[in-house]
């Protein structure tokens, strides 16, 4: 098992800096930002862009993975982001992973374009040409592409990813079409569950996603050793860091269903995921050494 912490793009600098060092210092396996352009309840507060929050992690980190939780097609372009990603995955020296997913509903990303809701079906298409050209923008010398929703022209690559054939991509999925993606395009799943009514609730959405993935992977032919499975943990009703062993209970439970890593949140000072970081030390200091053993 391993953790990752999410970091949420809300801090300056000069504040965000020590909790990204502090990941790495503390034996995190790996470290997330959110990837939109505001996000629910903290849309009027401050709000930093995912890309050069990477960046700027990855010069003050030398071990841990870095990415995103998770970009989507609702305001990233793959012309243009496939170059961000190659530039991101250069500045870590290979340590970039690229979380993805189609795209809440609604939501601020949505409404600030003042456009019309994309339809489920629609988005779930958009996703699918997003994941296959940005995968091809990554791993061909050219790319020329023209599909429902993008268009590319002898697109140049070079010089390509550090990692290859390209950066991994930790595909978000809960509907049969994303989970037939991940299988094609994946190094990884990512799910943060579905019913959320109450903590037992949440965990029986997660026992059915983690079996129809399963099935998934079985009518692939793909082996599940070879998918790493992420549990985003802030789709539990109840903060995952809220205690010690809150979280050490979430990640027994992640294993005994498949589950590869957990990636828990900074805990912030009120509202959504308050907390304190004595939770996160007292993990760091309890629960991770145990996992490397």
């Amino acid at each position: 098992m391993r953790i990752g912490i999410a970091i949420l793009p809300e801090y300056r600098w000069w504040a965000a800096e020590p909790k990204w060092r502090a990941v790495e210092e503390y034996g995190f396996h790996h470290a997330w930002t959110y990837d939109h352009l505001g996000w629910r309840s903290l849309v009027d507060g401050p709000w930093f862009g995912a890309v050069p929050t990477l960046t700027a992690a990855a010069m003050v980190t030398s071990r841990i993975q870095l990415g995103t939780m998770v970009a989507s097609p609702n305001f990233r372009d793959p012309l243009v982001f496939a170059r961000e990603l190659t530039a991101l995955d250069d500045i870590s020296d290979g340590r970039l992973v690229l979380g993805v997913g189609a795209g809440g509903l609604g939501g601020y990303d949505n409404a600030v374009y003042g456009t019309d809701e994309i339809p489920a079906a629609m988005r779930t298409s958009r996703f699918e040409e997003f994941v296959e050209l940005t995968d091809s923008l990554l791993t061909k010398p050219q790319t020329t592409w023209r599909g429902k929703h993008y268009a590319a022209v002898e697109a140049r690559s070079a010089p390509g990813c550090v990692q290859s054939p390209r950066v991994p991509f930790v595909i978000a999925a809960n509907g049969p079409r994303a989970m037939k993606l991940a299988t094609r395009f994946g190094a990884g799943w990512v799910t943060a569950g579905t019913d959320r009514e109450t903590v037992e609730v949440w965990w029986r959405s997660l026992a059915e996603l983690s079996h129809r993935m399963d099935d998934t992977l079985a009518a692939a032919g793909r082996r599940p050793e070879t998918m790493r499975r992420f549990l985003q943990s802030d789709g539990c009703p109840t903060f995952s860091l809220s205690s010690k062993e809150f979280f050490a209970d979430v990640l027994g439970r992640a294993e005994e269903l498949g589950f590869t890593d957990v990636v828990a949140q900074w805990p912030r000072h009120e509202g959504v995921f308050a907390g304190t970081e004595a939770v996160l030390e007292a993990v760091a200091a309890d629960i991770l050494p145990a996992l490397s053993t």
